[in-house]
């Protein structure tokens, strides 16, 4: 069984920052990639790949840094300029190889201007 656990939402002022974490447990063999999306945008805020090769939403760009610990099957979000618009419940994913995709909980992430 599989489970992604998330933490580090919570309330920051604009211009703030705050970090997501979210880890991957269980029989796990290799995951890519790993990714954070936001519920109510329907965005994908960042991919990231096996090999560490990073991708974003124009969005965030400039302004968010993905980044995982293979040995830990965790990955980072690190969000920094945090707008009001960046206001979501954000999810992390994981393409599980040989066995599919999972979601974490999700996190609320309320920046205040």
């Amino acid at each position: 069984q599989v489970q992604l656990v998330e933490s580090g939402g919570g309330l920051v002022q604009a211009g703030g920052s705050l970090r997501l974490s979210c880890a991957a447990s269980g029989t796990i063999f290799s995951i890519n990639p790993m990714g954070w999306y936001r519920q109510g945008q329907r965005e994908l805020v960042a991919i990231i790949t096996s090999g560490g090769g990073a991708s974003y939403g124009d969005s965030v760009k400039g302004r968010f840094t993905i980044s995982r610990d293979n040995t830990k099957n965790t990955v980072y979000l690190q969000m920094n300029s945090l707008k009001p618009e960046d206001t979501d419940v954000y999810y992390c994913y994981a393409n599980i190889v040989s066995i599919g995709r999972y979601w974490g909980q999700g996190t609320q992430v309320t920046v205040s201007s």
